[in-house]
Parts: C-alpha cells; sequence; structure tokens
C-alpha cells in the first residue's frame, strides 16, 4: 500500500455520467490483484473530506511494469463529480493497492461465468484481462452484463474484443433480453454448472447470485461494493456479517471486496 500524489492523465466521458480516468503512479501497483482498489481524495483536506473506494480497471503499461491505473466511475455525489471537473496534468491523492482482490487459478483450462452490473464492470473487466494476459483460455469465460438501460452497459466490446462472449439483459428491455441478469446466468448454471462465477453488481444481484451458488454446489467469488471511510480496517464502517454463527463480521475494505461466497452470511 502506497500513498502518493497521481497525474490525471485522461478523464473521458463513455456513457451518460460515466467516466474513464488515467492515473499516473509513480509505482506500487506491479502486485495489483484484479478486485482490490485505491481510495481516492481530489483536494484534501476540502469537501468531501473522506477518500471515495474506486475498484481498479486496468493497469497502464506493462503488467510488471506499469505506468499507473486506470478508474471507471459514475459521477453521483460531490466527490465523484468533482473528479469529474479533473482535466489531465492535475493531481489527486491516492492510496493503495488495497484489499484482497479475486483468487485465481491461472494456465488451467476452465469454465468461468464473469457477470456485472452496471459499475460493477470495472474489477470484472481487469479481471478478464489478466486471466487472458495468464494464459487462460478466455473462450472458456462468458460475460453476463446487466444494467437498468442500455446506458448502463459499459465495456462491452472491450470483452468482445478480449474473445469472451457476452449475454446482454437491461431492466428496461433497452438492450438484450428484459429481465434480471441473474436469469440467463441461471439458466447456463442450470445446463452445465461453471467451475466458477466470479461477479461485482448491486447487493441485490449478489444477495440472488449466491443463493444461487449455493443452490447448485458452484464455487463463486463475489466482490462487494459499498461505502469505505478509511479503506484499511481502521473505523470499522464497512462491517457485514460472517456467515459461521459465532464468527461475528468480515470488514469488506480488509477481508474483502471480494469473498467466497460461503464466508458472508446474506
Amino acid at each position: 500500500m502506497i500513498q502518493q500524489q497521481a497525474t490525471v492523465l485522461w478523464n473521458q466521458p463513455v456513457g451518460p455520467g460515466c467516466y474513464r480516468m488515467g492515473l499516473a503512479c509513480t509505482g506500487g501497483y506491479e502486485a495489483a490483484v484484479p478486485g482490490q482498489f485505491v481510495m481516492l481524495q481530489v483536494e484534501p483536506g476540502l469537501t468531501p473530506l473522506l477518500r471515495r473506494p474506486f475498484s481498479i480497471f486496468a493497469l497502464i503499461g506493462d503488467r510488471d511494469r506499469p505506468k499507473g491505473i486506470e478508474l471507471l466511475y459514475k459521477a453521483v455525489g460531490k466527490g465523484t463529480l468533482k473528479m469529474a471537473r479533473l482535466e489531465p496534468g492535475q493531481r489527486v491523492d491516492l492510496l493503495g493497492p488495497l484489499g484482497r482482490g479475486f483468487r485465481l487459478n491461472a494456465g488451467e483450462s476452465q469454465q468461468i461465468c464473469l457477470v456485472a452490473g452496471g459499475i460493477g464492470v470495472a474489477p470484472i473487466h481487469f479481471l478478464a484481462a489478466h486471466l487472458k494476459q495468464s494464459g487462460v483460455d478466455t473462450t472458456g469465460c462468458r460475460l453476463f452484463l446487466g444494467g437498468r438501460s442500455r446506458d448502463d452497459l459499459l465495456c462491452r466490446d472491450e470483452f468482445v474484443a478480449m474473445g469472451i462472449p457476452v449475454t446482454v439483459t437491461t431492466d428496461d428491455g433497452s438492450s438484450g433480453e428484459q429481465c434480471l441478469i441473474t436469469d440467463p446466468l441461471e439458466a447456463t448454471v442450470r445446463r452445465k454448472a461453471p467451475d466458477m462465477i466470479y461477479a461485482c453488481g448491486p447487493h441485490g444481484m449478489l444477495h440472488c447470485l449466491a443463493g444461487m451458488a449455493l443452490r447448485y454446489h458452484v464455487a463463486c467469488q463475489l466482490s462487494m461494493e459499498t461505502m469505505m471511510a478509511c479503506g484499511m480496517g481502521a473505523c470499522l464502517g464497512c462491517a457485514v456479517p460472517a456467515a459461521e454463527s459465532g464468527a461475528g463480521y468480515r470488514h469488506v475494505c480488509v477481508d474483502g471486496p471480494v469473498f467466497d461466497v460461503g464466508e458472508i452470511k446474506w
């Protein structure tokens, strides 16, 4: 974990209210794992006072010696609206990489289901790129991408370019089938259970996925989205109940954000 001043390389809109931001970092991201995150502060000491957590979307440059990281975010509050106004050359305060990411069996032939809801596509994109670079045959992967409308479907073409088939659903039917993304996923799992499900998205989607994975006895890792104040386990504000009776709580920032499906009480 390193705290540093990072320089904005680009900050481009990719959809209504959604942006991709490239940040030049001095180091510390060579060992970053898909699913890990950073805590970012636009103006130290000013409103909003607290940092904001963002999943790492991609590494910039070579995997062994990245020149920076890329974030995918949606401008919805004071902090992210300020982020959306940042221009190349401006600097932000960055803390990371943080948390526990996805655990991979790189190099093995696997049937993998990737599931992303809305902005939850960020860590799934990093994961897909990492699998590709690690020699995993991505033809055994399939992405299930869901959103409220077609405006929420981000990065579909990039997954296709990686050779990953994409199944799309929207709540309003503006793209793909009009249903929850868990519907076609369950139909796929019912036909032939994959070796692993990796997912990130809204809590309701993850709750449904957890029940499905346990019901069909499928290995599943879920990246949880939650508000964090510190990102290091000090404030205890991101506690979630552990599945094991009497085991207390897990903290998303240090014990996660990625959890095996059986670790959390859903």
